[in-house]
Order: structure tokens, then sequence, then C-alpha cells
């Protein structure tokens, strides 16, 4: 049995051999001594004894032994070689007995090298053995900003919480979000318990995924599974059986094929118009005979949210334009706790598109998509990579870049305060374009940031505090507010003087969606030969983004504001574009650079005139946790106080 177990071995440790070569790869082990750091580079830390992962064991810890084995641990020496009784000894032991004396290897980067019980491991690999016993010492390198050693220094953080060592990612941050996504707070420790129900889950998760195909793709299981139990929740997951598992994995595999993409995000920065042939609209749901039925989802109702107002006008201009078209329905004050059960019944009531009007409910969009591919679910958020559903937002930055202009040129003490609510990718970017539009009138301009949504915070005598004659608030009024808090106003005394708000027209934004539907242009927006996410980042080119006005506005800073809208609607200008300077020194030292769409969207600085930071989490009241959570700035810059 063990010579004829060895000739089978020798076969398949040819055959990778060969495969090896033929691809430009060493054909032996891997040598650890030929890859370590130098010395003073590292130090060595036991670990006793550990339950090595078999596929991690990649090596040998010193040359002497690599040439015995091809690169898959097979052996390669000649069938009456000593190696070879000695390696047919062995498997006939493991069958009659198994081997338990454990091994001794190095873990270096997550990867194991072995220094006693090469052959031990080259039998256990061939019987397909999944972990094998072995008394391990770990290298650890120094700290560096390479990404791969950030990496491992998240896993040995998690290590010392969870003895985990057979799950990888290839994005940092990943092992801090696993402990969030199975339930457990930054520094709690695992049972027992816990990693034996971990082991199970991942066990039949990564079996399902490999079966699957996910070899092929550019992530690792790991990622995939974190993308996984992200979706489904870590505890529904383990109520699942393997088919259930097997079946999610298969409807979930764009998701996974869209995390290794290096650019994931497809932004359309105007609608398509491109015409089409008659022939190419004539499809299911693809002419204006067809009807349409929308659901709206929000997070809060119109009487209380200007955000949800805006919406709902949107919501009300589709209805007015398209009265045989389209009908609609709402769901307001919808949480996370019952986001999945009111898109369930928006399908259920023949809704064939849904707006989910909130970055916090992506998730559940993304779930919901998954489990209905005929209806269409759109996401209002920024940044957000899904290959499922369709992303759409405003660049509104454009429209405060002129807000900040008409305060500068109406602040007389050069003194202003912006009031923003949460700390989220697109919201930055309104604050620094406000910022740098008072800056361009008024090069003495300071805007004095303050949060709504931070925990003690009291606003108004914040702005006594600051003395500032300008203060931008909140976009528009809402229903149950009588206010003129809205848009740039001035202080006079204890009364607001509104000049101007901007405008996000919702309704022509969701307008222009739905015509890409009617004529047949909205499989047209994704190239299906791409594996990117789709999302609709419209401005004032688009018609859905302006500044109106009030007669309290002098008529040259009308003039002027009337110029600078038309440059930037003609994308003759942008308002990030030349030198730029955060809090923290230089962005860009090139006077005839524009930020890109994707720096604009990702911005995590303050501009060098603003006074405040970005708050971080724990500062902020807990309604902001699921949309921070979401869609939430990752860094902070430094306060400028």
């Amino acid at each position: 049995m063990g010579r004829e177990d060895y000739n089978k071995a020798l076969k398949a440790g040819k055959k990778d051999y060969q495969m090896r070569l033929l691809r430009g790869e060493k054909p032996t082990l891997e040598v650890l001594d030929d890859i370590m750091p130098p010395k003073g580079a590292y130090y060595e830390q036991p670990l006793g004894i550990v339950q090595i992962p078999a596929e991690q064991i990649v090596g040998t810890k010193t040359v002497g032994r690599s040439n015995s084995f091809a690169g898959n641990f097979m052996p390669i020496l000649q069938e009456g070689s000593e190696f070879a009784s000695k390696w047919s000894n062995l498997s006939t032991s493991h069958v009659e007995e198994g081997i338990r004396d454990p091994i001794k290897a190095y873990e270096y980067m997550n990867k194991f090298y072995v220094e006693e019980g090469n052959k031990r491991v080259s039998v256990m690999k061939y019987f397909e053995v999944v972990s094998i016993p072995g008394n391990v010492v770990r290298i650890v390198p120094k700290r560096t900003e390479d990404k791969e050693n950030k990496i491992y220094y998240e896993f040995m953080s998690f290590y010392q919480k969870a003895p985990i060592n057979y799950i990888w990612f290839s994005q940092e941050g990943s092992f801090a979000k696993l402990q969030e996504a199975v339930g457990k707070g930054p520094d709690d420790v695992w049972t027992e318990e816990d990693l034996l129900d971990f082991s199970a889950v991942y066990t039949r998760f990564s079996a399902e995924y490999k079966a699957k195909g996910g070899g092929k793709l550019k992530i690792t299981p790991g990622d995939a599974f974190l993308a996984f139990i992200t979706l489904y929740g870590y505890e529904a997951i383990e109520e699942k059986t393997t088919n259930e598992i097997k079946e999610l994995i298969a409807k979930s595999w764009e998701e996974f094929a869209l995390l290794g993409e290096d650019k994931e995000i497809d932004l359309k920065m105007k609608p398509n118009e491109e015409k089409k042939p008659l022939l190419s609209i004539l499809l299911p749901l693809g002419s204006a005979k067809s009807k349409l039925k929308i659901a709206f989802i929000y997070g809060k109702t119109p009487g209380t949210s200007a955000w949800t107002y805006a919406h709902e006008l949107g919501r009300l201009y589709l209805e007015q334009t398209f009265p045989d078209e389209v009908t609609t329905v709402y769901y307001e004050n919808v949480t996370q706790e019952n986001i999945e059960e009111r898109l369930q019944d928006a399908v259920n009531t023949g809704c064939n598109l849904i707006f989910t009007t909130t970055p916090a409910f992506v998730q559940a969009s993304v779930k919901a998509a998954i489990a209905n591919p005929d209806v269409r679910i759109m996401n209002c958020s920024l940044n957000t990579s899904h290959r499922y559903i369709r992303t759409y937002y405003t660049r509104m930055h454009e429209a405060k870049f002129l807000m900040g202009a008409i305060a500068g040129a109406m602040a007389e003490n050069n003194r202003m305060v912006y009031i923003e609510d949460y700390p989220l990718y697109g919201n930055i970017a309104n604050i620094n374009a406000f910022a740098l539009g008072a800056k361009m009138i008024n090069p003495r301009a300071e805007v004095y940031l303050e949060w709504s949504s931070k925990k003690g915070t009291d606003i108004d005598e914040r702005i006594r505090e600051t003395g500032a004659s300008c203060v931008s608030g909140k976009d528009m009024v809402i229903p149950e507010e009588a206010s003129r808090f809205f848009g740039i106003y001035h202080m006079d005394g204890d009364s607001p003087r509104n000049l101007a708000m901007p405008l996000c027209h919702w309704g022509k934004f969701y307008e222009r969606l739905i015509r890409t539907i009617m004529e047949g242009k909205w499989k047209y927006d994704d190239d299906s030969s791409k594996m990117k996410a789709i999302n609709y980042w419209w401005g004032m080119s688009a018609g859905v983004i302006d500044v109106i006005c009030s007669k309290n506005l002098p008529i040259g800073t009308k003039r002027l504001i009337e110029l600078l809208k038309t440059t930037i609607s003609s994308e003759a200008f942008n308002p990030f574009s030349g030198i730029l300077y955060s809090q923290t020194g230089i962005v860009v030292d090139d006077p005839g650079r524009s930020l890109s769409p994707e720096e604009i969207m990702t911005m995590d600085w303050l501009a060098e005139n603003v006074i405040g930071s970005i708050p971080k989490m724990e500062e902020l009241k807990e309604q902001a946790e699921p949309v921070i959570k979401q869609q939430g700035v990752k860094n902070t810059a430094a306060t400028n106080e």
C-alpha cells in the first residue's frame, strides 16, 4: 500500500514540477531562509502547539530538503531511493495508526515552513488532511508601510483574541470588520465554543466557494466570506444548511467577482443621451407602454426630515410627469430592523423599481436584489460598490461652492458657520467646496464647522461664540418646521435674513432615470465586458443641482453666481482645481490639475480655512451609527481649532 501511494504521489509531484517550470516558477518548495527579513529586522515569537492548516504549509525552513519535493509538497525522488522507502513507511503508518507527532515549523506572514517533519507533511497532504499539529515559532517582521505588512499586524492583533490562522484577507481593516461581523466588540476574546462555531461555518462556506470556482477570482476565500456574512448576517448563515449556503453563494457570485476589481465603480457623470434604434427599445419594461410601479423607501418622514422631504417632492414630481406610465408607493420611518420586510412588501405588491433613499439601507437593498433579480433596486449613496444594485447621488459640492462664494461676499467679519449632519463621503466634499468658494471671494474667509449629530453640541451657542455673520444651515425648510434657518442666511441679531439656498431637484433626477428604462437605455449603461458597479453621480450639467438666490442678495453678487453656475454647468470649471491646501499641508501643488471624481468622492481632509475637525464615531449620537458604518469617512482630518 505504501509503495503504491508513493508512486501516485510521485506522479502528482512530477506533474506539478513540470507545470511550474512551464509557468516560469520555482518548481520545488519555497525556502524560508531565502525570504527572511535581514537580521535585526524581525524577532521570533514561540506559539506552542498549533493546528496548522495543511494548505498554508508552503515550504521548508532551510534549503536542505526543499529539492526532494515539488512545490505542492509531493515527492520527486525516484521510487528505489531511501527517501521513497521512508515515505512509504510513513504512509502505511498513517493509514494504520495515524501520524500524531507534531512537526516543527516557522510561521511567517501566515504561511508555514517546516523545520522537522517534511515527509510527514508530504504524506498528510497526499491524504488530504485538513490540518497538521506543529510546534510553531512565528517570525515577526518590523512594522512598515507595506500593505501586506499592515494586514499581517492586523492579523496578529486579531489572533490574540481569536487564534484562527486559516482565514486571510487582501484588504486592510478586514480582521476588525470580521470581529464586528460576528458580533464581537473590538477587544472581546473568543470562547472555545465561538471558535468551534466559526470553524464550522467557515469550513462549509469555503468548501462550497472553492467548488464553485472561487480559486479563479482575484480575492481570498476570507474576502468572500466577510462580504457574505456582512450581507446576510453571521447568525443567519450559522442556521442555514449547506445546500442553502451553496445556493446563496451562486446568487451572490457577481458580488464576489467585483471585490477583486481594481476600479470597482463606473461613474456616470451625466445621463445617457445615446440614441438607440427603434427595435432596440421594444423590450420588456423598455417602452413607454410599459407600466412602472415604483416604491420609495424613506428612513424618516417628509414632515420631519429635509432629506426625506426632498425625495418625497421627487416622487410627487414623477407622478405628475408620468401620470399614465408610473404609479408610486412609499414607506416612511423604515428602520434597520424592518427594512427587509418593507422591501419584500414592495416586491410582493408588484413594484418593479425600488428606490432606497439612504446609504444605511444598501446591504438590505443588495440582499433583496439578489433574491429578486427581475426587480430593479437603486440605493441613494456615494462611493458604494455593489453589482446587483445601482447607486445614485448628486454632485452637491458644485452648489456648495456657489453658496460659499455668496457667504464670502456677505460675511462682513470674514467669519461664517457651516452646519453639517454626518461625516459621510460626499459631505466632506461639500464642506471643502463651500470653504473654497468663500476663500475665492474673500481670501480672509474662515469657515467654522459644526456637526448637528455630535453629542452635546448646541449649534446656536456655537454661532454666538464664533460671532459669525453668515451661516450655512439645512439645505431646505421642511413642512413641520416653520423656520427660516435654512440655506445661507445672514444673522441680523437673532433673526435670519435668507440669501440663497441650494436645490437638489430629485424629481428631475428620477425623471431622467425613469426615461432610461422607458427608452430602453438602462441596459446600455452596463458594459457586460467589465466587472464594475454603476453609480449615477449627476450635477449641474444634468440640471439636477441649482442655487436659488433671494431678493436680499445684491445684484452684483447674483450676476457673479450666475457666471460661476454657467462655467460649472458647461464643465469649464471644477471647484476642486488648482493648488489646494488642507489643514495639514498641501494637497495639490499643480495649478493646472483638477481632482478626479474618485478623489472628490473619497475626500477625507478639510480645507485650510475650515475651523473644526471630522468627528469620530464615538463622538456622534446613536442615530448616526447605521449610516456612518455604511458610508462614513474612515480617516479623520487634523483639528484646526
